[in-house]
């Protein structure tokens, strides 16, 4: 059976009946919404038979692998035809055979719980922390830390352990029992210091705000490897390491949230990967299964795990915890295609690669224009900041990376911004294309980026 559609009626509908995401509906009243209905590669189409590249993989860092993938999406069929669903209390097949597929490519971990969303996977590491805490010390270390300018999911916990203000504007009261962190980037040092003449403040500044805190409080800390929506920012090689060491030091449960560095796009097959220490706790989501179907993993270690094991007698030592299509089966079976493309493909190869020469250019892109005051970055996951003078380093108005943003997308190629995150540096461009992107893309979307600089 084939589905059929008029795109002018898909398109009236959607203006009439659906609310989109981070948007503002106001503009609708007088032009049409964006409506997508085909993607093939690292190209879109919309309703009006516009083709675009999308440098943003989805627009939030999901498809990884590309669009239109048949084995993918027949996989996802015939597993639904054999079992869609059943609760995660038992077990399944695929989800079996990802979480072993998963955890192999994780030295040190062992095991998966599965959800649906990011925000999900984080709120359940939330609840293992808490909970250890009880079992631990009657609930007293439960405070969680997380890190000015990252970003962990749209839930109020997971709001309130976003170092993000706008993003949490007018959604509190927050959660008790969190904590932020400075930021480490070294372009905007929160400690007035400069890389290589510095003592790593940004990692140090965990033990000052433990002991701020109170050591006998703090159970976790929730980190991204690379800060995503924040600005693209990646630590330095010392950082993770020293974070480590403190974590060790307190007994502080270390989180690392790979929801967007997850499965491929720094080059490895998770950020944390490209700094010396192993997490406890880690979370997953977006391309996992490249968008293909809905799935997150929190993935502990087997330590963690073990802590959760009693007599069942007791009612309360074990995680009482439930997602509902942490159930189904869609999500790994598309997980262990996505996978099996990934290795074959030698994807994690071409993503450093691909990943360098984008970097290249964007730094032609620098040496051009004084507006970029710097570029970062690894792999496919690229950011660029704006700044109306790089001697002060004042950041341009969020304005600016709108019309290039929108500029770049009146001329077929999708790229990302920071999305009014914070009150003052929404002044970054973001890149994020497929892990299977070639020289010519990238070249396209660099291109597209120096016209749209050029005619503003």
């Amino acid at each position: 059976m084939t589905n059929s559609f008029d795109p002018t009626e898909a398109v009236k509908n959607d203006k009439e009946r659906c609310w989109h995401h981070i948007t503002q509906h106001k503009p609708f009243e007088q032009n049409d919404p964006p409506v997508f209905v085909e993607g093939k590669g690292m190209r879109i189409t919309d309703a009006k038979g516009n083709e675009y590249l999308d440098a943003v993989s989805g627009g939030v860092w999901t498809v990884n692998v590309g669009y239109g993938r048949e084995s993918i999406a027949d996989a996802v069929r015939d597993q639904l035809v054999k079992l869609c669903y059943f609760a995660n209390s038992a077990g399944n097949v695929p989800a079996a055979n990802f979480a072993e597929r998963l955890v192999d490519k994780m030295p040190g971990f062992s095991r998966v719980y599965y959800s649906n969303s990011g925000s999900e996977a984080n709120e359940k590491a939330y609840k293992m922390i808490r909970q250890l805490a009880h079992f631990n010390n009657d609930g007293k270390k439960h405070k969680i830390i997380y890190r000015d300018r990252d970003y962990h999911g749209t839930t109020i916990a997971a709001l309130s352990s976003t170092g993000q203000s706008e993003r949490k504007s007018q959604y509190g009261p927050f959660l008790p029992g969190f904590a932020e962190l400075e930021h480490c980037c070294c372009y905007r040092c929160p400690f007035g210091k400069e890389y290589g003449s510095c003592n790593i403040e940004c990692a140090r500044a965990l033990e000052t705000l433990i002991l701020k805190e109170n050591p006998d409080t703090v159970g976790g800390i929730i980190l991204e490897p690379i800060t995503a929506g924040g600005g693209v920012i990646p630590p330095v090689p010392e950082y993770f390491p020293i974070i480590r060491e403190i974590c060790d030091k307190y007994d502080v449960l270390l989180h690392i949230d790979e929801v967007v560095c997850g499965i491929g796009r720094t080059g490895k097959w998770f950020g944390y990967q490209h700094y010396d220490f192993t997490p406890d706790i880690v979370t997953m989501a977006k391309g996992v299964a490249s968008g293909y179907a809905a799935i997150s993993c929190t993935v502990t270690t087997e330590k963690v795990f073990d802590q959760f094991k009693a007599d069942p007698s007791d009612r309360e030592r074990y995680f009482r915890d439930i997602s509902t299509f942490g159930g189904c089966t869609a999500g790994p079976a598309a997980a262990l295609e996505n996978m099996r493309i990934v290795e074959e493909e030698k994807l994690l190869e071409n993503v450093t690669t691909m990943g360098a020469y984008m970097q290249d250019r964007l730094f032609e892109l620098k040496d051009k224009y004084d507006v970029i005051g710097d570029v970062r970055g690894v792999g496919l996951f690229q950011g660029m900041e704006l700044v109306q003078d790089r001697a002060t380093k004042e950041p341009v108005d969020e304005t600016v990376t709108m019309k290039i943003a929108g500029h770049c997308m009146q001329n077929g190629v999708i790229i990302g911004r920071t999305n009014r995150s914070f009150e003052k540096y929404n002044n970054n461009l973001c890149f994020s294309p497929a892990l299977i992107s070639t020289k010519t893309e990238i070249d396209e979307i660099v291109t597209a980026v120096d016209n749209a600089l050029a005619a503003l």
